[in-house]
Formats: structure tokens, C-alpha cells, sequence
């Protein structure tokens, strides 16, 4: 039964998902249409510009060109389009050509190639294809989907950004294949400075590789997207300038590109710069294109020049106009001088129209030489980025004579010229800087006073020295006394006097009192200019701030005192003390009253009299007719070692009263160096000798032990046991007996006579016992021999107590 179709009928509605997928449909099948349409469009021109190489060859009609064209595709088994694409290449043999035959060498000299003849010659049908799309297209944006489509996504590319540079050396987005509208809009434009892959392949002149945009942390248009993918950024040039550069994306991260690839790309990067020559200053979604050519509608070279050369005529600097100049592969190999200004100085002397027209390095190849000139001047025409510098070796050949200079240098990019600019240093402005260099840092200031007309000039340094503002006048200087110290007036009516009155040079040191509240002292020197009719004209001299000079001189003066009091204070103390110790250590001794014993004593006090030592000896008769001898040494030196020997000597004579051993004698003693005075410690040995039996009993503390010389031995006696005095509170001491024969000596001595700084104890003894062992006539003559033959180096006292049996 059929359905009703009345008012009053139902209709069947599809549903909203079915609606949509349909016209998704619809829309991407009219979009298939359209790229097959573009593609279609390209190969026609692509054919057809391969029929005019045809028709120039042959001399044939474009109808005839189309069959010979169809009858060589059969003959090879190609299609059309691919021989196109060759006999295009063979006819223009260039960087497309050259990137096509290195990918079909690469593609037959690898072993695992399998590649055919169809698939090799693919790679110059993607190329000249993408190139015939960018010849004709409108616009950069179309040059770009072109580029994408046709070239980069065969090599896994999946976006790509064509940059345009400004002379400013910002960047400008011109044009983008795979990239969302959004990301575009905000990459848009990239300001001067700001550091992008684009613009480290600009500032570079090189190909930039980027194995992950994300690793290397640069910033760049579709990082968002495509965070881990790969990046190729080239400067896109021709004649040795950078028109922009073309940024390629991968998703993923990126491997080594094969050199092949390599090529392709350089001969897109070149492809771009030429469709950016020749496209307008449009960027993509209608955005401005900021940094544009510096001359309206991108006048060419000829009339750019033309402009510039006028515009170089209204500078006060010497001005060159330069124009690149190519060879005939298309290569920057030099500049010519396009225009010369009125202000130009040529170093060896030729008129400016002889300049005119000629090569730089021709006319001046010392630029290319150390001052890397020319570098700097092609550098900124590649790139546009304006180079300025101060204070620049400029050398100029005259005769073959380098002739340097120093000069302020800029160069800029105007269009496809170059406006070089330079302003020699001039001798005089270098060292007036160099004299307010120096005024500056010897806070010297420098006036000149018209005494006729009251005008008064001071240098700059002078309103910080008086403390006074810029907008406020000059002091003169019958008013200085007004800004000095009262007690100054006088010192400064005599230098005005002196000055002004004698019309002599004057100097004169004063306080002044600024307005702050700082004392500052000044010195100031003037001298008279008389005028032409003999009489006072001007002063001119300067002011100096010698504060600090002031106040050193008076703390060297307080320090000086300082010293000279202490230096008295030394030499008295060392004076009494030298006394004191003359006044108890003689450095001899009279003679004992002891039958059968001879002694003697040597004593020598340290070299320097700021060492005074704690060397002390003792020998005397006891109320028992036995002989006490001994020898000691307090630590230390001065005063206090001084003192500690006088307590320690007079304590041991006073023990020795009481007839008690050497070793119960140092066991006293010990208690009276620890107890009895304030942290003395010393070295002793002691003896006491009786003349009826002709025995020696004796006790070490912490000293050397004595020597016996015996016939023509000498020996020293045994290390008896015995810590130095004061270290312990209370100490014992082995003593030992020795008896003496008719001849023998004993030599008591301390450490002075031995010791050196870079010999061991035991070797310098070893010496002194072969000093003491050679004959001798007398005791005297054999201590004096000792001391005269010691080694020491130490600059420390010496006793030697030496006694003799007859």
C-alpha cells in the first residue's frame, strides 16, 4: 500500500549522523577533485615547457613537438610527465637537475637498491613539478602547499614554513603547508633577537638539523604538535643574499638524512628564494608583513641604488653605496662601489669618480685581509642585519705602504644594497677623552676665568668636587676664601696675591666647606694668561681633591710614631736584658779554688739581641769542698726566659747546700720550675765532682749528655732517663757515677753549639765529638776551638762548661 503524500501526511527525516557523514563525504571527494585538478594543471605545464625545449631544438610547431614528445615517452617506457621532467632537466642543468641525478646515482650504486628506472625518475617529475607550481602561483602561501605536497611529503615531511627576513632581522611567516591557521596567526611575525630555529639558520648562513625540536630546546612554529619530530631549517639565497628561509617538520625524530635528500632540499631552499624575489609582501590569513624592503613596491637594484646614492649625500660621514656583484654561476664574489659621497676620502688620494664603479677588492683588497671587513659586509648583506662598531683597524694600501686607522664603523642593508659608513677617529677628540679619562681618576678639574668679562668655565669634574649642581654658577676665585676653612684664609689671600698681584704661578692646599656638611681638602694651581695689551686677561689652572692623599699622610704619620715608639720600647727592653743576662751569665768566669780540677767557661750570647735566650751554667765550690757544675736551657726567649734562668740557677745552688745527688737535686728542681714559676720548662744537666776520689756523679733532664775526652777518644756518656723540667708535677732522675783520671776532660755544653736546621742531632754530636778529640795545649784553647768550629745555624745561645783533671 502505497504511502500518503497529503497535507496531512508524514514524511520520513534522516537522522543527523547519517547527514553529516554524507556531506563529509561530499566535501572530501570535491576536495580530491581540486588536488587532482591543481596536479592535473601542474603536469600540463609541466609538458608543455618540455614541447618548447622541443620546439627550440628541432625547429618544429608545437603540434609536431607534441608527437615527437609522445613517441620518445613510448620508445622508453615512460609516461609523459616523467620524460618532461627529464628533457627539462638536461636542458636546464641546474641545482633541480643536479639534486634529481644525485638521487638516481644513489638510488643505482647501492647494493640493496631497488628502485626502477620509473621510480628513480619520479624523484625529478616531484621536484619539477613542485617547481612549476611555485613559478606560477600567487602567492608564498601557494608556493609553500606546493612545496609540501609535490617535493616533501614523498621524503616523510609532513609541514613545512617559508620565513621572509626584514632588515631589521625579523622574521615574518610568509608562508605555511601543515600547520593549523592558529599556530600560524601566532608565529606570525618573530621580533629582532629573539632566538628560533629559523633564525639560528639565518644568523648562521648555514642548514640547521634538528634530530628532536624538543631536545634541542629552540622554539619554533608547530613545536606544540610535532614536539619529538625533526626539523630541517635552510637559508633560502641567491647571489650571496639570504631572501628567507624554508622550514621543514617531520612528526618524529629524525635520522641522518642521506646526501641525496640533502640536495633536494638545498635546490626547494633555492626554488623559495627566487618565488621570494619575485612574489609580493603578503603573508598568509592577511596578516602584515612587517620588515619589508626599504624602499617602496621593492624598487630594483639599479633604482634602489639610485635612491640610496641621494641619501648618502645628506650624511656628514664618508659614505660608500654598494651593489652585489656575481659571477657567472650566480655566486656573491664582490661588491662594486656604486656611489661614492662628497664626504669620501680616498687614503690614497684618487678622486671619488675614480672609485666609482670599480670592485672593493679591487680598489681596496686590504679589506679582505685582517680587519675582516669584507666578511662583515657580506655578512650583512646575506642576512640584513646591520653591523655597527667602534674604535675598527681600517687598512688601506697606498704605494704597497699598509696605512691603519681607527674608525666608528656601520653597515646596513638597503633593498639588494649595502650603505657602508664610516668616521675616522680624530686625534685630537681621542685625547681630550683620554684627558677627562685621566681628570676623572685624579679627580682633577679644570677652570678657566675671564677676569675682564667675569666668564668663568669649569670642567665637568669640578661642580662634584665643590659639591655644587650644574645649574649653579661657578665660584670665582676671589671667593674661594667663602668656601674654605677659616683657618685657610690666610694660605689663600697669599695664593691670590701671588697669582693675581705678582702674575706668578701659585699653588695652595685648603679645607673646604661644602654645602653637604663634607670637609674636603683641596690643592689648587693656577697661572696667569696676560691679554694683548699686556695686562691680566685670564687664570686658568686646576683644582685637585687630595683628600685621600691627606688622610694617608696623616695615618703614615700616626703609624710611623707608632713604630718609632715601639721600636724604642724594644731596643730598651732588649738592652736590659742583654744587661741582666751579662749581669748573671759573664761570658767568662774567675778561676775556682777547687785542687786538681781546672775549669772553664764559654759563653755566646745570641747574634740577634731580640733572641735573648735562657742558656744558663753554673760552676761552684760547695761548703762540702765537692765542685757543683751543671748546664741549662730555659724554653723561650726575652724577658721571661731570662727571668725563668735566673730562678732556676739560684734554686739550684741554694739545693746544692744540702749535699744531696745530682739526680735529688733535679727532682727539687723540677718541682720548683713546675710550682714555683709561670709555665717554665728547661733542659739541665748536673754534676757534682769530688777531688778526693776524682768521681763525677751526675743526672740529665732532657739534655744532651756531657762528653769525656779521654787521651785522644772522645765519647759521649750514657742517655740516662730524665724528662725536662716543669713538665710534670713531680719526676725522678738517674744519676750514675764516672770516675776521672789525671787528663781526662768533661765538656757540658747546650744545644746551641750543635744543632742546625738541616742536620740531625746525632750527626752534628758526631761532629763535635771530632772537633773535641784532636789534641789540645790547654782547656781554654780547646773550648774556644769548639765554639769557633760550630756548625749551629739556629741563632741561639751557647754555654760550655768544660773541666779537666790534673
Amino acid at each position: 500500500m502505497d504511502a500518503e503524500t497529503g497535507p496531512n501526511s508524514s514524511v520520513a527525516v534522516p537522522d543527523g549522523g547519517a547527514s553529516d557523514g554524507r556531506l563529509a563525504a561530499t566535501v572530501e571527494r570535491l576536495r580530491g577533485e581540486v588536488r587532482a585538478a591543481h596536479a592535473a594543471a601542474e603536469g600540463r605545464a609541466l609538458i608543455e615547457l618540455a614541447k618548447g625545449v622541443i620546439v627550440e631544438r628541432l625547429g618544429c610547431g608545437p603540434a609536431q613537438a607534441a608527437r615527437q614528445l609522445a613517441e620518445l615517452a613510448d620508445r622508453a617506457g615512460l609516461s609523459r610527465l616523467e620524460l618532461a621532467a627529464d628533457i627539462i632537466n638536461q636542458a636546464a642543468r641546474d641545482r633541480m637537475a643536479e639534486a634529481a641525478d644525485e638521487f638516481v646515482r644513489t638510488a643505482v650504486d647501492e647494493p640493496a637498491a631497488t628502485a626502477t628506472a620509473t621510480a628513480t625518475a619520479s624523484v625529478a617529475v616531484r621536484l619539477r613539478t613542485a617547481e612549476s607550481a611555485a613559478l606560477s602561483a600567487g602567492d608564498t602561501q601557494a608556493v609553500a602547499e606546493s612545496l609540501l605536497r609535490h617535493a616533501l611529503e614523498p621524503l616523510g615531511a609532513v609541514a613545512v614554513a617559508i620565513w621572509t627576513t626584514g632588515p631589521d632581522t625579523s622574521l615574518s611567516l610568509r608562508g605555511h603547508a601543515g600547520f593549523g591557521l592558529d599556530e600560524a596567526a601566532r608565529w606570525h611575525y618573530v621580533p629582532p633577537g629573539v632566538t628560533t630555529a629559523a633564525r639560528q639558520a639565518l644568523t648562521g648562513r648555514r642548514t640547521v638539523r634538528y634530530a628532536s625540536l624538543a631536545t634541542a630546546g629552540i622554539p619554533s612554529i608547530g613545536r606544540g604538535r610535532h614536539p619529538d619530530g625533526g626539523r630541517v631549517v635552510v637559508p633560502a639565497g641567491t647571489g650571496g643574499r639570504i631572501h628567507g628561509v624554508l622550514e621543514i617538520c617531520w612528526a618524529r625524530p629524525l635520522d641522518p638524512l642521506p646526501q641525496a635528500v640533502e640536495r633536494q632540499i638545498e635546490a626547494l631552499a633555492e626554488l623559495c628564494a627566487h618565488t621570494l624575489e619575485a612574489l609580493p609582501e603578503t603573508s598568509p590569513g592577511g596578516f602584515p608583513a612587517p620588515g619589508g624592503p626599504a624602499f617602496p613596491g621593492g624598487l630594483p637594484s639599479e633604482d634602489g641604488a639610485t635612491a640610496l646614492a641621494e641619501l648618502s649625500e645628506g650624511l656628514y660621514d664618508p659614505a660608500l653605496v654598494l651593489t652585489p656583484h656575481l659571477d657567472a654561476a650566480g655566486k656573491l664574489v664582490d661588491f662594486r662601489i656604486r656611489h661614492a659621497n662628497a664626504q669620501f676620502q680616498d687614503p690614497a688620494g684618487r678622486p671619488r669618480g675614480s672609485v666609482d664603479g670599480s670592485l672593493l677588492l679591487e680598489a681596496y683588497p686590504a679589506t679582505a685581509g685582517g680587519s675582516e671587513l669584507f666578511e662583515r659586509i657580506e655578512r650583512v648583506y646575506a642576512t640584513g642585519e646591520p653591523f655597527r662598531a667602534h674604535r675598527v683597524r681600517l687598512t688601506a694600501l697606498v704605494d704597497q705602504v699598509p696605512l691603519a686607522s681607527l674608525a666608528d664603523i656601520s653597515i646596513s642593508r638597503y633593498g639588494a644594497n649595502v650603505l657602508f659608513i664610516w668616521r675616522v677617529e680624530d686625534e685630537s677628540a681621542r685625547l681630550a677623552s683620554l684627558l677627562q679619562h685621566a681628570q676623572r681618576l685624579g679627580r682633577v678639574g679644570a677652570f678657566e676665568e675671564d677676569l675682564v668679562t667675569g666668564d668663568i668655565t669649569w670642567h665637568g669634574q669640578l661642580y662634584e668636587l665643590f659639591g655644587r649642581r650644574t645649574t649653579e654658577p661657578p665660584v670665582a676665585l676671589r671667593d674661594l676664601a667663602d668656601h674654605a676653612h677659616p683657618d685657610d684664609a690666610a694660605t689663600i689671600r697669599g695664593f691670590l696675591q701671588k697669582v693675581l698681584d705678582q702674575r706668578r704661578v701659585g699653588s695652595a692646599a685648603f679645607r673646604m666647606l661644602r654645602h653637604d656638611g663634607v670637609t674636603r681638602h683641596i690643592r689648587v694651581t693656577a697661572e696667569p694668561a696676560p691679554g694683548g695689551d699686556g695686562g691680566l686677561q685670564a687664570v686658568r689652572g686646576a683644582y685637585q681633591d687630595i683628600s685621600a692623599q691627606h688622610w694617608t699622610e696623616v695615618a703614615l704619620t700616626a703609624t710611623r710614631d707608632r713604630l718609632a715608639a715601639t721600636e724604642e720600647a724594644a731596643e730598651e727592653r732588649n738592652r736590659l736584658t742583654l744587661q741582666l743576662q751579662h749581669a748573671i751569665m759573664p761570658p767568662a768566669m774567675p778561676p775556682l779554688d777547687a785542687p786538681g780540677l781546672d775549669v772553664a767557661v764559654r759563653y755566646r750570647p745570641a747574634e740577634s739581641e731580640s733572641l735573648v735566650g735562657g742558656d744558663w751554667y753554673d760552676a761552684v765550690v760547695l761548703p762540702s769542698k765537692k765542685v757543683l757544675l751543671c748546664v741549662g736551657d730555659v724554653a723561650g726567649h726575652g724577658v721571661e726566659a731570662a727571668t725563668g734562668m735566673v730562678v732556676l740557677r739560684n734554686a739550684l745552688r741554694g739545693l746544692a747546700v744540702t749535699g744531696a745527688g745530682p739526680g735529688q737535686l733535679l727532682s727539687w728542681l723540677n718541682s720548683v720550675a713546675h710550682h714555683l714559676t709561670a709555665q717554665v720548662t728547661a733542659t739541665a744537666v748536673c754534676g757534682v765532682y769530688d777531688p778526693e776520689s776524682r768521681t763525677l756523679r751526675w743526672a740529665r733532664a732532657g739534655h744532651l749528655p756531657p762528653v769525656l775526652v779521654r787521651g785522644e777518644e772522645a765519647l759521649d756518656l750514657p742517655l740516662l732517663r730524665g724528662v725536662l723540667l716543669g713538665a710534670l708535677a713531680e719526676a725522678e732522675y738517674e744519676e750514675t757515677e764516672l770516675r776521672l783520671e789525671p787528663g781526662d776532660t768533661v765538656l757540658m755544653y747546650t744545644d746551641g753549639l750543635v744543632e742546625r736546621r738541616d742536620t740531625a742531632v746525632h750527626d752534628s754530636v758526631a761532629q763535635l765529638l771530632t772537633v773535641a778529640r784532636q789534641p789540645s795545649d790547654s782547656l781554654e784553647r780547646r773550648l774556644d776551638r769548639l765554639l769557633a768550629r760550630s756548625k749551629s745555624d739556629t741563632d741561639d745561645d751557647t754555654c760550655v762548661v768544660g773541666v779537666q783533671v790534673s
